[in-house]
């Protein structure tokens, strides 16, 4: 790989951009293309349109055309998980993040819950919601989470979320509760296409009881989000 390839993957990297390295194998010529960008740096737009699908399902793979066969490298930031609310079920649902190999934030201001002690090797943010999403940035492999049923914490966050390009956006509570949080996105100026990326009650239904099966639910939905769409079905 040219340095100058080299070195521009590796800024890509840092700043979690989506990247796909293509490489001629009849020629080894190799191009980086960002296939959510609309940045096509001179490519055929059927190698665009390839890229972008090889790096929708996080697969590099083979990619045959009649100019010859060239290899499609997938290079996508880490999915990065916000949970808003230091609750219980955030206790269960971060370390399962974890073992999927995701990253994983946890805020609240109330730095009584977000403790070292009830997160063990968590990252902990005692931000405002607000503030540590526009910090740490949404983007497409972002999914935000909120769970303390308390507006003043919560709905910064799904405004944030909602005016981003997050992958999953899920909110914990009972259907009263979601019907009066969409009421007040709504009244701050989401319509009705904006409302319906938010998943609440959060999680799929499987009938969960327990605080771990609830968390079972959500990182289950999540998770078919990522991989099916934003139905998740």
């Amino acid at each position: 790989m040219r340095r100058a390839l080299l070195e521009a993957l590796r800024a890509d990297l840092a700043g979690r951009r989506t990247a796909v390295l293509a490489t001629h194998l009849g020629t080894g010529e190799a191009q980086l293309l960002h296939p959510f960008d609309g940045d096509g740096e001179g490519a055929a737009p059927a190698l665009c349109d390839a890229a972008r699908a090889a790096a929708r399902d996080d697969q590099s793979r083979v990619w045959s055309s009649p100019e010859g066969t060239v290899f499609l490298r997938v290079y996508n930031p880490p999915v990065h998980v916000v949970l808003v609310g230091a609750v219980h079920v955030a206790q269960a649902l971060a370390p399962m993040i974890g073992l999927v190999g995701y990253d994983v934030l946890v805020v609240d201001p109330r730095s009584a819950f977000a403790t070292e002690a009830r997160f063990p090797g968590v990252s902990l943010s005692t931000e405002w919601p607000d503030e540590a999403l526009a910090r740490v940035g949404l983007g497409r492999r972002s999914a935000v989470v909120t769970m303390t049923h308390d507006p003043k914490i919560d709905d910064p966050a799904l405004e944030a979320a909602l005016r981003s390009e997050s992958f999953y956006i899920g909110a914990l509570g009972s259907k009263k509760t979601q019907a009066a949080r969409r009421d007040r996105l709504a009244a701050r100026g989401f319509d009705e296409t904006a409302l319906a990326r938010l998943h609440g009650p959060v999680g799929l239904s499987i009938g969960a009881v327990s605080t771990a099966e609830i968390a079972v639910s959500i990182l289950s939905e999540l998770v078919a989000c990522l991989r099916k769409g934003s139905s998740g079905r």
